[in-house]
């Protein structure tokens, strides 16, 4: 099971901080996981098709797409940040 995290702007559009996803035996990666959860959510297909880039963390660690995931993970979804 994954634990998913959203922040910021996320949090708001997905109306939830945080959820358990069942991890699908198909995904493998951030980039996988994306378009599951878009399937299966229509406020994270929104959030997705609202927000032009939007950043992952696993394991409390900011992924590319490519970073491979497992059971047991923590996945958080976050919007740019810019420093100062």
């Amino acid at each position: 099971m994954l634990q998913i995290h959203y922040f910021a702007s996320v949090r708001e559009a997905m109306g939830r901080e945080r959820e358990q996803v069942d991890l699908p035996p198909d995904v493998a990666s951030v980039a996988e996981l994306i378009p599951y959860l878009r399937s299966r959510d229509s406020a994270f297909a929104r959030m997705f098709a609202e927000h032009e880039t939007l950043l992952a963390a696993v394991n409390q660690t900011v992924a590319g797409n490519e970073r491979a995931i497992a059971d047991g993970d923590e996945i958080a979804f976050f919007p740019p940040m810019s420093g100062g």
